[in-house]
């Protein structure tokens, strides 16, 4: 059975539409992942597009899209770091991955940020494979 999972940032502009690339790649055996943000913002950025496209995710369709956006009880909630007090979302787990926001930085550190999340979302995969959540 797949568990829902969303991942929230601010503007669902990067981070957030990573993890949410990555965990439908990677993990969507187990996991029906959404990504919102809690202001409206009007892109996913164009860096943030062109990095996971060089991993071979596909982010092209994505859009930001707010928490009315999604569904509105999840079983885990995962926040990227954006220093916001998120809105109450039910959910069974929550955790905050804690993420600097490469936005406005060289391509760089949307690779380094993109790396960083795979590998969180290979370990948030792993531990709901093994009943660890």
């Amino acid at each position: 059975m797949q568990k829902k999972v969303a991942f929230v940032c601010i503007h669902n502009s990067c981070r957030s539409q990573m993890a949410e690339g990555w965990a439908k790649k990677l993990g969507s055996e187990v996991l029906e992942a959404y990504s919102a943000g809690t202001e409206n913002y009007p892109e996913v950025k164009p860096l943030a597009v062109q990095v996971m496209e060089e991993a071979g995710v596909d982010m092209s369709e994505h859009r930001p899209k707010l928490l009315s956006d999604i569904p509105a009880e999840v079983d885990i909630l995962i926040t990227m770091g954006c220093n916001v007090e998120c809105p109450f979302v039910p959910c069974s787990h929550r955790e905050d991955w804690g993420l600097t926001d490469p936005s406005g930085g060289p391509i760089e550190g949307f690779r380094e940020t993109r790396d960083i999340i795979k590998q969180r979302v290979e370990e948030l995969i792993q531990r709901v494979k093994n009943n660890d959540m």
